[in-house]
């Protein structure tokens, strides 16, 4: 868990060609940048997939007949139903995240791995790592505690990695960080990039809000880009790297990134100077003291799962098969899925920072669909067709979408009488299970008055009634409508203003527009 701030290390970017993004333009060529290196392929518009160029249609606006025959184009990946349930893998962060809080180091008896085999393997792991790997019975009791897990847990783990490590081990080789490290993402998040601690470090690398603000990671009403596996791990990275030049050692590096420099720095001089880890360990939080046991005895899980009988079966989509392109304009999930064919669940999975599953579109921002690289086909293929096709879906259901805010950290609500956990969470877009976390409560039960801490996925801003709150921002009065419009797109052009706004200040029985009528902007 990211706790530390960058700024009070004092420390350079250890790359020097890739300074940290310090604005928004910037932060959008970053982001660009960012997905070019990660993807093998660059899109050309004008030159789509010969797979399917002949076989789709071109036209340049799409009708109900035309979407039918989009949704029977060919799948780039065939996800069963087990594997579509358990692409976020939900319920292994919070089991590994108690594991390391409650680890017992009592002996334990595994007849399986005799310990001079596991003192051999942990010797051989050790002369081809930087990380102190000797044999300690402590972490002996660890790794023979995990290989006592559900071997299918352990086994869809595996598989979650086939996906996630290539992308690791580009940023961890650019900023010469051991490629082992990767394996510290398992402890953090057990790979769940939506993964929220009970103090609200999120992402696969858990990143505190403050601390990713520091990094260039935003979080607004429709993305957090903690949840970005891409950007989150190259700021992972850079900071690990920048720990390394304090410490000189990858065990402190670590036990830094875990509680911050500053209580390791503290445990270095109550030990008396010592730099070992194990022996730091007993002057360390006790989830420090939990925390690199488990990064090494999943680094030896995985390093000698053929020898323990492991058995995953691969993701159906790997990285490297999966490419990118900056969307023009809004657009939902279910469009998406609509249009290239790819299921709902699969875009979640490869899109996790998106929070509404809608991805925005701003002025200076570069927000990105991944998508299998075959399906990226059918969609440069139709670009202009679908982005119509969405445009008009959008204006015909009048869908009223929240304004793009920025989010807060935590919020501090008060319990009102009427209130109860589940219309509470539902209003932050968070799980009942996680304000019971976050505030300590064994029951359901709440009492008027009673003030719960909650680390919203949507900002405060949208949780509210947008009729009530919402107040145009114009300085215009009136808006003269135009061919083609319609009471969302017109709602579009003035943030802070709504349909019902619209209709209500303009006493609209109907949603029909005639081009040059006058519609007010305003309750006066």
């Amino acid at each position: 868990m990211l706790f530390v701030f960058f700024g009070s290390m004092g420390q350079k970017n250890p790359v020097k060609n890739n300074p940290k993004p310090t604005n928004k333009a910037e932060k959008a060529n970053f982001r660009v940048q960012v997905f070019k290196k990660s993807d093998s392929a660059k899109i050309e518009l004008k030159n789509p997939d010969p797979e399917f160029k002949d076989r789709l249609p071109i036209s340049a606006k799409i009708n109900k007949t035309s979407i039918k025959d989009l949704k029977d184009l060919p799948h780039a990946a065939v996800i069963d139903s087990v594997w579509k349930k358990e692409l976020l893998n939900s319920d292994l962060y919070e089991e590994m995240q108690d594991e390391i809080l409650k680890q017992d180091y009592s002996e334990v008896v595994f007849k399986e791995l005799p310990t001079d085999t596991l003192k051999a393997r942990l010797a051989k792991l050790n002369a081809r790592t930087p990380f102190n790997i000797e044999y300690n019975p402590i972490l002996e009791s660890v790794i023979k505690s995990y290989l006592k897990r559900n071997k299918k847990s352990m086994e869809r783990l595996m598989a979650l990695s086939e996906y996630y490590f290539p992308m690791f081990e580009q940023q961890l080789d650019r900023y010469d960080v051991p490629l082992e490290i990767k394996y510290l993402a398992i402890v953090e998040s057990a790979l769940n990039p939506r993964a929220k601690s009970r103090v609200g470090a999120t992402g696969l690398w858990q990143f505190m809000f403050a601390t990713g603000k520091m990094q260039g990671l935003d979080v607004s009403s429709y993305v957090d880009e903690r949840m970005d596996p891409i950007m989150a791990t190259e700021a992972a990275v850079r900071y690990l790297a920048s720990l390394y030049k304090t410490f000189g050692d990858w065990d402190m590096v670590l036990a830094s990134y875990n509680s911050g420099p500053g209580n390791v720095a503290k445990a270095i001089r109550r030990s008396g100077g010592s730099t070992n880890y194990w022996t730091l360990r007993s002057y360390l939080p006790r989830e420090t003291a939990g925390y690199v046991p488990a990064f090494l005895a999943t680094l030896y899980l995985f390093e000698y799962a053929k020898e323990h009988d492991f058995q995953p079966n691969g993701p159906e989509v790997a990285f490297f098969d999966t490419d990118t392109l900056h969307v023009k304009q809004m657009l939902t999930f279910d469009q998406i899925n609509k249009v290239s064919g790819v299921d709902k669940e699969m875009l979640q999975f490869l899109n996790p920072s998106y929070k509404l599953d809608i991805i925005p579109f701003v002025e200076d921002e570069a927000y990105a669909l991944r998508l299998p690289r075959k399906n990226v086909g059918i969609f440069v293929n139709n670009e202009d067709a679908i982005y119509n096709f969405a445009k008009t879906e959008l204006a015909e259901k009048e869908k009223e979408l929240p304004q793009f805010l920025e989010a807060e950290d935590k919020v501090r609500y008060r319990v009102k009488s009427g209130d109860y956990l589940g219309r509470i969470a539902s209003r932050y877009g968070v799980g009942v299970s996680s304000v019971k976390k976050w505030n300590n409560l064994r029951s359901n039960n709440l009492r008027v008055g009673q003030y719960l801490t909650i680390y919203p996925r949507k900002p405060v801003d949208i949780a509210k009634s947008t009729v009530s709150s919402s107040k145009p921002t114009t300085q215009a009065k009136t808006y003269t409508v135009k061919n083609g419009d319609s009471l969302w797109t017109i709602s579009q052009k003035f943030p802070g203003i709504t349909v019902q706004n619209l209709r209500a200040w303009n006493r609209m029985s109907s949603t029909s527009l005639k081009p040059g009528m006058k519609l007010k902007l305003s309750g006066s």
